[in-house]
């Protein structure tokens, strides 16, 4: 990682700037927003049957559920859960077994596959129209990979979080209540390390580029600390706004978008940053086999 020096903070960050607007965050946020609803079902029945399998898929589907709801609302996250279960519902036959498990990979890929699309544009590359079937099958299977890593960081946060929290219960009654503070910090940073890994992994597999890890990890604990504060922003605004009462029976849905518009654009900030960030310190970043890169003048035309 490049020393970078304090006159160069200021630099980077309006650069950064700069480059997110360019990028046009709102557009690409409200697109991967779309195929993100589409996407939800399928990609929650995946994640959290992968970490069910050691802790058991209720104890999984209902900490998800509280994380939803502290996020968004316990509307949204009762709507999330009928997702859910008309995703998960079983299937009497075996060749319904197969295409209902295809349907769902198939459909919880979809939104990488559009993250991934949105990230070639803040990267000026596209794809190569040659690449054909071949690049498909790549791309979603870079999405289902991202999904099991999903899956299993959140099975590694929740087995973390859970021994903390006995532990500083165990604690409670033998040591001052200072001492809870640091089991709760403690559960915090994890909580953020697990978040910036997941970031890390979207930056460096997501895009047709080929970039080192020292280029990522930065922008991704960058990225990490705007989600999570923003995270904690939205869910106050959501509770005092409730801006998904204006659109009646459909709030749920809208306080969805709402959310992973906010997600997505913070992810392309992140994007930005390590695109400046390489090219500041000279990293090098090479175009994938399966891509192209835009040429300058098709920039400065947007």
């Amino acid at each position: 990682m490049g020393k970078i020096k304090l006159r160069d903070v200021w630099f980077m960050a309006r650069d950064t700037c700069k480059e997110w607007i360019a990028s046009d965050p709102w557009r690409l946020s409200a697109v991967v927003a779309y195929y993100a609803v589409l996407s939800l079902p399928a990609l929650l029945v995946i994640v959290i049957n992968i970490a069910g399998s050691v802790l058991g898929t209720d104890a999984i589907q209902g900490k998800v559920s509280d994380e939803i709801g502290k996020a968004m609302g316990s509307d949204a996250a009762k709507t999330i859960e009928i997702m859910i279960a008309s995703a998960s519902e079983g299937k009497k036959t075996t060749v319904a077994t197969i295409l209902g498990i295809a349907t769902l990979i198939f459909g919880a890929t979809g939104v990488f596959y559009q993250l991934q699309k949105s990230l070639n544009e803040i990267w000026d590359v596209k794809e190569n129209p040659k690449a054909g079937i071949k690049k498909l099958i790549i791309n979603r299977s870079t999405g289902l990979g991202l999904i099991i890593v999903i899956g299993f960081l959140l099975l590694i946060s929740l087995i973390i979080s859970s021994l903390l929290t006995a532990f500083g219960n165990y604690l409670r009654g033998i040591f001052p209540d200072y001492l809870l503070t640091v089991f709760y910090l403690i559960n915090m940073i994890v909580s953020l390390g697990i978040i910036t890994i997941l970031f890390a992994l979207m930056f460096k597999f997501l895009p047709d580029i080929k970039i080192k890890w020292k280029s990522i990890w930065l922008g991704s604990l960058i990225t990490s600390l705007l989600f999570v504060t923003g995270k904690y922003v939205l869910s106050i605004y959501f509770g005092k706004a409730d801006p998904g009462s204006t659109y009646g029976s459909t709030g749920s849905i809208i306080l969805i978008l709402l959310w992973v518009s906010y997600s997505c654009m913070i992810l392309f900030f992140g994007a930005g940053f390590i695109k400046i960030y390489a090219k500041k310190f000279g990293h090098p970043v090479e175009v994938k086999k399966f891509a192209n890169k835009i040429e300058i003048i098709e920039v400065m035309k947007k």
